[in-house]
This record gives C-alpha cells, structure tokens and sequence, in this order.
C-alpha cells in the first residue's frame, strides 16, 4: 500500500501542475462518471494531502477525496513541472519537455532507479514494475515522434479518473476511495484522522500522538497502523520504527513510555520527511555512498528487518521474524526488540 510520503508527493505534483489551471475530467472506465462530469471545467482550487487521503479542491466547493488503497497509483504525463522540494534519488531531478526529453540531461543520466518502482515522477503509488505506456514523464526517454507528439495521450487499462490540464495528464487507477465531498465532508474526513508530522504543528501532532498511544491497551504494532492514532504510516514504516526504537510490537500502547512515544513520533517525522524528498522509504541510518547508492536502488538493501523473514538480523544476527497481526505481515527482530 502506498505509504504517507507517496501521497505528500502526489499532492505536490498536483499542486504545481494543477492548482490554478482548468481541469478536463474524465472517467474512461466508467466507475466515476458522474464525477468527473462535477469536476469537469472547473478550476484547481489547492491541494491537500493528510496521512494517506489526498484532497483536491476544485472552483465552487468541490472537493476530490482519493485515498489509493493497496493498489491504487497515479500516472503522470505531459509537461510535468517538478515540485523543487522533491529530490531524485540522487537529489536532483530534470524538467520534461511535450516531446518526453528531459531538460537536465545530466540529472537523468546520473539517475537512480528503484526496482520496486518507488521513485518515479512518472507513477506515483503502488509500485509497478511495468509502466510501459506511460508517456512524456521524467524518467522517459527516447520516445517515438509519433507517440511523443500524441496528445493527449492514448488510455491504458481501467482508469477510474482522468485530469488534463493544457499540457499535463494525470490518470487514476485502482483506488480504494474516489468521491466527491463538501467542504464540511472533507473536514470531517480529516477530522477522523491522527496527526500527519507534514500538517499542522508537529508538537501538537507530537502531544495527540503520545496521548492516543498511552491511553490504549492495543499493541504498539496495531497502533501504528491506526490512521486514527496517526496518519500515513503503513506496514514498511510501522515494522522499521519499531525496530529503530528497538520496541517489541507486542507492547500494549499503555505500556510504552512516553518519552520512546515521543522517540517513535520524531523517528516518524525525520523518516517522512525523507520519503518525500527522495520517493523511497529509507530507513537505515550512516550508510557509505556506495551503500546509500545501493540502497537507493534496491529496497534489499535500504531496511532494517522489512522483507527480511528468515534472514541474520543486520545488528544481532538473529532469524528476523515473520508473523501475521491485524491480517498485515510484521517483520521484527525477537532479540533486539525482545
């Protein structure tokens, strides 16, 4: 499932490509119809993203709650104008021209390519290890004229939503949620969430993250992944947290100090913030270039204990465990978080 950095991402995608310009919506599966004949015409208003749950407001109070789900993801195509406070892996990303080519060679040349898909301006979301009709985006090249110059560009597969602006396509699939809300639905909405370190203060975000998790007796664990208790973090950061505060998962919220409450917060807060920098949820601390490089590139080798079941502990070489709690997998370490 796309975690809250994803959608940090996305959301900044939107608002330096969207925000302020007229949308053309459309539903080409069908399923949102009615929808996209709302948004149709109207003009990109902001853009909001809290936990998981992006919130597009469009002219006349009309609000687009997209929450992605497991398998929900964003394609991006056209003149794609990035968002400055977004790095490629290796800090530093190009500006795409209508023909595809990247305007910073050297960036794309020099590039990063994750082989779980995570880092791309191009598809932002679930990761997809085949993109192959994604047109005109960052990491795109050596396109055809005739496919480069095609505009807009063709449909592929079941997209739920399609946004197009003069120069610029974003086309939705597979999400759990996509619904129009009033502004009184959308705050709501919002208001049912925990915080998001990306919303709001984050020392108040701190303070209703440490009273929520103290006042519980659910495992830490089941805890995490509570978009009540807070927003965004999914099954990769809720098993890495736990293991750089070196928490066993299993310990009732109630029971969990404050100040490794206060710890897990912070550690959510740096390792957010690097998600949506980079496009990747690193999570390994003091890594030589070349090991940071690699890490970049492979998942493999960019966690502590995720994805890690029956393999040496990176710290004790215990077995990593794997077991199943609230119908999600959880990787932990049975001595360093015992």
């Amino acid at each position: 499932m796309p975690e809250g950095h994803s959608v940090h991402r996305i959301a900044r995608q939107f608002a330096r490509n969207f925000v302020g310009k007229p949308l053309a919506a459309s539903s080409p599966q069908g399923r949102f119809a009615e929808g996209a004949a709302v948004l149709d015409g109207r003009e990109a208003v902001s853009v909001q993203a809290v936990g998981k749950q992006m919130f597009l407001e469009t002219e006349g109070d009309v609000w687009l709650r997209v929450h992605l789900g497991l398998y929900g993801a964003w394609d991006f195509a056209g003149e794609i104008l990035v968002d400055p406070t977004i790095a490629s892996a290796n800090g530093r990303m190009g500006q795409t021209n209508q023909r595809g080519t990247d305007l910073g060679e050297a960036a794309q040349d020099d590039a990063i390519l994750d082989d779980a898909g995570e880092n791309s301006l191009s598809s932002i979301g679930a990761p997809r290890r085949a993109r192959v009709h994604v047109r005109m985006s960052e990491q795109t090249r050596g396109l055809a004229d005739d496919d480069a110059t095609e505009w807009p560009p063709p449909v592929v597969g079941q997209v739920r939503l399609r946004l197009l602006t003069d120069i610029t396509c974003a086309d939705l699939r597979g999400p759990t949620a996509c619904v129009l809300q009033t502004p009184e639905e959308m705050l709501a909405t919002v208001a049912k969430l925990g915080p998001d370190p990306l919303v709001g203060d984050p020392d108040e975000g701190e303070e209703r993250f440490v009273r929520a998790v103290r006042k519980k007796s659910t495992a830490i664990a089941l805890l995490l992944m509570d978009q009540s208790v807070v927003s965004g973090i999914g099954n990769v950061y809720r098993a890495e947290m736990l293991f750089r505060a070196r928490l066993n998962p299993h310990t009732p919220g109630r029971d969990v100090p404050e100040e490794r409450a206060r710890e897990l917060w912070r550690d959510w807060v740096r390792l957010l913030a690097i998600g949506v920098e980079t496009g990747q949820m690193m999570t390994m601390d003091d890594l030589s270039p070349e090991r940071y490089r690699a890490a970049m590139a492979s998942r493999d080798d960019r966690h502590w204990v995720y994805h890690r079941a029956g393999l040496p502990c990176r710290i004790c070489g215990t077995e990593i465990a794997l077991e199943e709690i609230g119908a999600r997998k959880l990787y932990w370490c049975p001595s360093c978080q015992a």
